[in-house]
């Protein structure tokens, strides 16, 4: 493998890390083994962030390959994971404690599988706060974590698939196919509302980014062992 020149790496990341995380310590892992080159600045980079209680598919681009981060960024993606129904939390997952709690008797499983049909197709959706969207040159979960607020303007996204695939309530296991950029926190949050109740994340995995596959990628120790030999 030629790290300089450039390579695709598929990597599975894991829960609490952050990406910038994985990142640097697979920078660290190549440049003190034997396929660092003295002298030589390493180029790496990640396309598509997750957020650090997501865990999946991360492709890492590596020398003259992070010129193609943003064509990777843009394919399409596929997630798995649980919503919990009847409560929010500020940053829509579990970062953050849980703020207001709502009834659910009311929600019947012909409920769950009609309102799907609203988030499917070209819709528009508004970021969380908690997120690395930039505002006056700040990110945005700076401000949030500084306890201030802003305006997070909404944007077009598409959702070609919104699958439920268990329900136990209060939890609802899922499946989305969505386009670049959006926010399945989110999605969580707005599903909870049409459903007249509230909701946030308590799972997300990424599965798919265009063809590469979560079956196809390396778990960081995995990746370790193969610089390491």
């Amino acid at each position: 493998m030629d790290f300089y020149k450039g390579e695709v790496l598929l990597i599975n990341k894991p829960l609490s890390w952050t990406s910038f995380q994985l990142v640097n310590k697979m920078k660290y892992l190549i440049r003190n083994s034997k396929f660092s080159i003295a002298n030589q600045n390493l180029k790496i980079g990640h396309a598509g962030t997750l957020d650090p209680l997501a865990t999946g598919l991360l492709i890492v681009c590596t020398g003259k390959q992070t010129k193609n981060i943003e064509q990777y960024q843009a394919q399409e993606k596929e997630y798995t994971g649980t919503f919990f129904i009847g409560a929010t939390t500020p940053c829509y997952d579990l970062e953050k404690p849980i703020d207001a709690t709502f009834p659910i008797e009311q929600i019947t499983n012909e409920l769950i599988y009609e309102t799907t049909k609203q988030f499917t197709g070209t819709i528009e959706q508004t970021p969380p706060l908690f997120s690395a969207i930039k505002i006056n040159g700040k990110r945005a979960y700076d401000i949030a974590r500084a306890g201030e607020t802003a305006e997070m303007k909404s944007k077009q996204i598409t959702i070609t698939e919104f699958s439920i695939t268990r329900i136990a309530l209060p939890y609802i296991d899922f499946k989305v196919v969505c386009s670049k950029g959006t926010y399945i926190r989110s999605l969580a949050r707005d599903f909870g509302l049409a459903l007249n109740s509230g909701a946030h994340l308590t799972a997300l995995c990424r599965t798919r980014i265009g063809d590469y596959k979560l079956t196809d990628a390396m778990t960081i120790e995995e990746f370790q062992e193969l610089v390491g030999k």
